[in-house]
């Protein structure tokens, strides 16, 4: 949304074909601002629950000898946490802001198929109940990590498994509705002369997006039905018995799973484009060479599925190709983080909030892609398989990538949502306790992978002990900051303390006067209109 173009924005147009009052207003809406805002308070409390579970698992490994639960309960954790954060608090989360915005970005009065967005949104919550219940079942959650691998999850699993199947088909088909919305949205109600090459760079983030979940979501509920197949039906998919293969199961997976990362990090490359150029007070230096970085990314993203199988024994010329074109992945990405370095050279930076964590989503998602690089080398992979090392390089991706950018859009787009401020203070507070937690949690983790920690234990040999009691410290105090954002969204929202948000939200009180610019602008030409000297 435009610096420029705002205070023309629409009114809240309350078409939710219901009751006006109460739970039933949630229920029935249409409107795709409440139903973003739905998405945004889901994703927030799986971020909660994934992140207690978090502090189970760094509880656990904060000394080594076995100290609070049962090694089975420890890996019902790290599965369910895993499960949680990438389908219940970052992808929910960037389909709430893209309900939110999309429509307003493009000029739309709402998203294309109203009904449908209610109806995708109202399965997640069902889903998810259904995979927490699995919790209080006879034999426990599924304790097989949020990968899932068969014959572990098909021979060898709780019963609880079948509900987590479930919940998995209901939340998939969640997202190929939303995708479906997103598509038609974006194609067919673009405000008149706003051709795709002027759309705004969240826009086609998600629009690339949506292709990408379309193409795999079927992929996940084809390997899931195998999987059901296998534990109910008699089939032999996975169990070499009766003639299947344990690796075709991590083959559908993983070509399912990779696009899947990059579902989860495209839509941040839009929402930190628009903030660095906002806050450099600049245009966004290279928007085409953006596009086309992201659609490269989005195609790669299909042929590098296996460098997640480099040491279950595929032939050399696999692991070759596998190699090489997991490190193309590397060179759209670098141009991206050209782009936002370029932009913010020379330009009249400010340092709010949201423009703190653009920034360290840039320097932190480096580091991660630095380590991604590191994995994608066949031969170092055999050593770096499985450990420590790779937790750390996809918490890198994930936390201060996904997570820090969804926080990012918060902030930025709080005053356009709500029409008040929230307390910069606290912002900045949350923002170095995040910074300072999040490094302390995950970089540590590089060096005991490095010496030989396997990933998903409940204990470990005392030489990684220092290390691991730096990073339960580090994991307690990000997660407890994050209740400073809790806290600041709510004094904001509901409890009405910030003050009024003006039109130009991020406009810097300089006592110069802005220089009248003629309306419309392409979106892309510029975020706020240029100071004069």
């Amino acid at each position: 949304m435009s610096q420029e173009g705002v205070s023309q924005e629409m009114p809240h147009d309350d078409h939710h074909h219901g009751p006006d009052k109460g739970i039933l207003r949630w229920l029935y809406t249409t409107n795709h601002k409440d139903i973003g805002t739905m998405y945004l308070l889901l994703a927030l409390g799986s971020l909660l629950i994934g992140g207690c579970m978090a502090f189970v698992i760094r509880a656990e490994l904060f000394e080594p000898g076995l100290q609070l639960v049962d090694p089975n309960f420890f890996n019902q954790m790290t599965t369910m946490h895993g499960l949680i954060m990438v389908f219940g608090a970052i992808m929910p989360a960037f389909v709430g802001l893209a309900n939110w915005l999309i429509p307003l970005m493009i000029g739309a009065p709402d998203m294309a198929l109203p009904r449908i967005n209610n109806w995708s949104f109202w399965l997640l919550p069902f889903a998810f109940g259904m995979l927490l219940s699995t919790l209080f079942m006879e034999g426990g959650a599924p304790n097989f990590g949020w990968t899932f691998y068969a014959p572990l999850s098909t021979d060898y699993a709780p019963p609880s498994v079948t509900f987590f199947i479930f919940s998995v088909h209901i939340m998939g088909i969640s997202s190929v509705m939303g995708a479906v919305n997103v598509i038609v949205t974006i194609f067919n109600m673009r405000a008149p002369g706003m051709t795709f090459m002027k759309m705004p760079l969240f826009v086609w983030t998600w629009l690339i997006t949506a292709f990408l979940l379309i193409a795999v979501m079927p992929v996940l509920a084809g390997v899931v039905t195998m999987m059901l197949m296998d534990i109910h039906f008699g089939t032999s998919f996975f169990n070499a018995a009766g003639g299947g293969d344990p690796v075709l199961f991590q083959h559908v997976f993983w070509f399912f799973g990779h696009p899947e990362v990059y579902i989860m990090i495209l839509p941040a490359f839009g929402i930190i484009s628009h903030i660095i150029s906002t806050f450099s007070r600049k245009p966004l230096f290279g928007y085409t060479s953006m596009v086309f970085a992201t659609s490269s990314i989005a195609i790669l993203s299909f042929i590098v599925w296996a460098h997640h199988m480099f040491t279950v024994g595929i032939p050399l010329a696999g692991e070759l190709f596998f190699m090489y074109s997991t490190m193309l992945i590397a060179v759209p990405t670098g141009v991206k983080v050209f782009n936002w370095v370029t932009t913010m050279f020379r330009g009249s930076m400010t340092f709010e909030t949201p423009m703190l964590f653009a920034i360290a989503f840039v320097v932190l998602f480096t580091i991660g892609g630095l380590s991604g690089l590191m994995l994608a080398i066949a031969p170092a992979d055999f050593q770096y398989h499985d450990t420590y090392f790779v937790v750390a390089h996809f918490h890198y991706v994930l936390v201060p990538g996904a997570l820090f950018s969804i926080l990012a859009a918060v902030y930025y787009w709080l005053p356009k949502w709500c029409g008040r401020m929230y307390n910069e203070t606290l912002g900045k507070w949350h923002f170095w306790l995040s910074f300072i937690g999040v490094n302390l949690t995950f970089f540590p983790m590089h060096f005991v992978g490095l010496a030989g920690m396997p990933r998903r234990i409940p204990d470990y040999a005392l030489q990684f002990a220092d290390f691991n009691a730096i990073v339960s410290v580090g994991a307690f105090v990000f997660g407890l900051s994050q209740l400073i954002f809790v806290y600041n969204i709510w004094r904001t929202t509901l409890g009405n303390k910030g003050e009024k948000a003006t039109d130009l939200v991020w406009e810097k009180p300089t006592g110069l006067e802005w220089t009248a610019l003629p309306s419309p602008v392409p979106y892309h030409t510029f975020q706020e209109p240029p100071k004069v000297d």
